[in-house]
Order: C-alpha cells, then structure tokens, then sequence
C-alpha cells in the first residue's frame, strides 16, 4: 500500500514555512496523542503518521530529499535512523514534547539535569489568614555539595571533557544519505565526565540536608493556595539548576466563623427577652476587637445582620470584606416556679389582645384551621 504523501499527512502546502509545519504537527499531535485517545488504534496509527511526517519536512536536508525523491529515499532506514521502517519518537517529537505535554504527562524531559520540585504542606489558622504571616519551616533536600561546590569532582580536580563526544554531549551516525545526531551515551548529554570523583557527593555534585527556609504567608491567603518558591526545591546533579518548592496552604476551620472569600459568616444566640424588647450584644471579630451591635425589638430567629468591614482581608491585604451575623433566638430551659408563673401570665395577656404578639404562630394556626374545616366541608 502506498504511503501518504507527507504534505497530506500534516494538511499543509508543499512550499510551507518551518512555522506552518510547526503549527500543523502541533495541532494533530494534540489531537491524536494516545493519551487522549486510549483504546483508539486508529488514532495511534495516525499520530505515527504525523510524527513521520513531520520529522522529515522539518528537517531541511531531509526535505530536501523527500521532495526530490518522495519516500524513495529513505528505503533502506527510516526517516528517525530506524531501519525496517520503524519509528523513532525520540527525534521529531522531542523538540517539542516539553512545550506540548510537559503538564500534560506530568512530568518534564531530560529531568537528569534539573533538580526535583518539592512540596510542602502547611496548615495555618484563620487569624493568620487574616493577618499574614513570616514562618520558618524545615524541610530535608538534596543541597549542592559543598565540598566540591557541585562540580561532582574531587577538590584540587575537575571534570574533563567527554572523550566520546569532544565536550558536545551529543554524537554523530551516518545513516543513508544522512547523519544522524544523537544524545552521548558516554556522558549522557553532559559534555563532560569526572575521573576523580568527589568523597562526599559520590560524583553527584548534591549531598542530602536538612535547611530552613523564611516563608512569608500573604495576608487573605484561601485555603489550598499554593506558593511557589523557586529554586528551593532539590539541587540539580553536577551543578545544574534546583527544581522549586511548593507550599500548598490548608486553613483550619474555625470555632466561631466560616468563610467564603472575603465573607465572614457567625451564628449567635441571643435570650428571648433581648430578641423580645431590643438591646445591644457585642460580637468577637476576626482582627480580635468587639463590635457593638444593636437588637431591634421582635428581632426573629435566622435574621441576618450585617457588619461592614468586619470581615477577612482581601489577598495581600487589599480590601476588607463584610460578617454576616445570623441571630438564633434561644428558649429559656431551667425556670424556676416564678420564672413560669410570669410565662403564663405573659401568655394570658396576649390572649385576645388587639395587637397579637405572636403574629406568625397565630396565622399559621389560623391556616391550619381554614384547612380543616374545607376538609370537613
């Protein structure tokens, strides 16, 4: 069976620019990468397609080729230096896997160079949501060695230069018609090896330790923010640059308050006489003062008041939000024999006075009485 032209396989013109070609793989990459398309053999056999193709055009020798010879010539070794026809993913889709499906996959290439990303949970009270924070914490990593200052060479010595690579950290293979460029399988990419390793690290150039780190905990911060501190994380091997340190934030929840975003909510109970005639009850804040405020009289059980700027503090301290004050009317429990006879009394009073002082109790009993009656009739 005839194999696709290569200028079909990624939908562009013959005369594209390297940017189109680029444009386009990226495009059917996403679109037929096995990742997203479990199970789809059809799918896979398409991605394979468009890496072929694109390892081809985006390379100018081999277009060159290509468009003169059309696949003719690669009979003989495939396209990627696999001969047999097989498929190297290693080449045309290497330099741009990271920018594509780096997050995606989870991970990172040539993660042999740079250190390793660390995280680190921390749980911290409302109060100190509110206000911020300056904290140390401790955490054991991979720190650069000091006695050969990361080199991974013994002190008075040094790295040499990669004899298999000449210090380049990649080789070359004739393959066909072209030269293939590979990763040194000597140094492993790193240009250069170390005769003499150092007694500490082992040659590594890192040794493991515990440090301290200041961290600063930003006034508002919600709960599950996460704070990047870069260059924290595990030190790189031979040198080479340390991953970062996450701290992802927990709130722990509150006795008095909750929260949502900048809102402040709290239920309070108040006596029935203070609900029934009015007065004032001072409220705990967040930033630890009291705050007056006023009960109207007949105030009902789950009125809401609302203090303005009592609330949490925007992040960085930008703004301050408002508490929403839930009321719950408590009935009194233990009363004396004076304490009851003074309820009855209060009861009697009511009974056929022209202004009813349960105003909501009766017209629901009064519904349900209207309700009866239709039942009956």
């Amino acid at each position: 069976m005839a194999k696709e032209d290569y200028y079909d396989t990624l939908g562009v013109a013959r005369e594209a620019d390297a940017d189109a070609l680029k444009q386009a793989y990226r495009k059917l990459a996403m679109q037929y990468h096995p990742d997203r398309n479990p199970g789809d053999t059809e799918a896979e056999h398409k991605f394979k397609q468009v890496n072929e193709a694109y390892d081809v055009l985006k390379d100018d020798q081999k277009r060159a080729a290509y468009d003169r010879f059309g696949h003719a010539a690669f009979e003989g070794g495939a396209p990627g230096g696999q001969p047999g026809g097989g498929f190297d993913f290693g080449s045309g889709f290497a330099d741009i896997f990271d920018e594509m499906f780096g997050d995606f996959m989870g991970g990172r290439r040539n993660t042999r160079s740079r250190g390793d990303d660390l995280r680190y949970n921390m749980e911290i009270s409302l109060e100190e949501a509110y206000r911020g924070s300056e904290t140390r914490i401790k955490i054991p990593a991979s720190v650069t060695c000091d006695t050969c200052d990361g080199s991974g060479a013994a002190p008075g010595s040094g790295p040499t230069s990669c004899a298999a690579c000449h210090g380049h950290g990649k080789v070359r293979a004739q393959q066909g018609f072209f030269t293939i460029e590979r990763t040194c399988p000597t140094c492993q990419g790193a240009g250069r090896t170390i005769e003499n390793p150092c007694r500490s690290c082992a040659g590594t150039g890192r040794t493991r330790r515990e440090k301290t780190l200041a961290v600063t905990i930003p006034q508002g911060v919600e709960d599950g923010t996460r704070i990047r501190l870069a260059g924290e994380g595990e030190a790189g091997m031979l040198g080479s640059s340390p991953g970062d340190l996450y701290i992802f934030v927990s709130v722990r929840p509150h006795r008095l308050f909750e929260r949502d975003g900048t809102t402040l909510f709290c239920q309070v109970p108040i006596p029935m006489t203070t609900a029934a005639l009015g007065g004032t009850v001072e409220m705990p804040t967040i930033d630890g003062t009291l705050a007056k405020m006023t009960i109207p009289r007949g105030t009902q059980s789950s009125r809401q008041f609302r203090l303005r700027g009592k609330g949490m503090t925007g992040l960085h301290g930008r703004g301050r939000g408002d508490m929403l004050v839930e009321i719950q009317v408590e009935t009194p429990v233990n009363l004396s024999q004076r304490q009851q006879d003074l309820l009855r009394e209060f009861e009697a009073e009511g009974e056929g006075a022209e202004h009813a002082t349960s105003p909501e109790s009766e017209s629901f009993f009064s519904r349900v009485k209207g309700l009866w009656e239709d039942l009956k009739d």
